[in-house]
């Protein structure tokens, strides 16, 4: 006789696909936290380039026009504050500071003689790889 079978409990094959469903879905976890590790490993270094580029413009801020175009092309291989401190715990990064004269009314234009204004461009690197770069104008006025 044979009858209607009473089913209790999982088969194997349904077991097996679970399994491997979460499986999957811990693959994809593990996947996912470590990008989102990369990335934020990532802001954390553009973060401390900016730090570092408004360290030179604050420097350049507190300092007159003269002593700024002595200034010339500058290479801080352990970068500085803004009162010249070393920051030895950022010793990853470096800081190249360009200055330059530039045409009156047409700022992108260096001229070699000097005028009343200066282009101060900052790159910022981490182990000699450029991160952030920003210039500003200073005027002698």
């Amino acid at each position: 006789m044979n009858g209607p079978r009473c089913r209790k409990g999982f088969s194997l094959v349904e077991i097996l696909i679970s399994i491997i469903l979460v499986g999957l879905s811990i693959t994809a976890l593990v996947i996912a936290s470590n990008s989102f590790t990369q990335a934020n490993a990532a802001g954390a270094d553009i973060s401390t380039a900016e730090f570092l580029v408004e360290q030179i413009r604050e420097r350049t801020a507190m300092m007159s026009f003269a002593d700024i175009a002595a200034l010339g092309d500058q290479e801080y291989p352990t970068p500085i504050d803004a009162h010249g401190n070393l920051l030895t715990a950022l010793a990853t990064f470096s800081q190249q500071v360009v200055v330059a004269y530039v045409n009156r009314t047409d700022f992108s234009t260096i001229e070699v003689s000097p005028t009343d204004f200066l282009r101060v461009t900052v790159t910022v690197a981490m182990n000699g790889r450029p991160i952030s770069s920003a210039s500003w104008i200073r005027a002698r006025y």
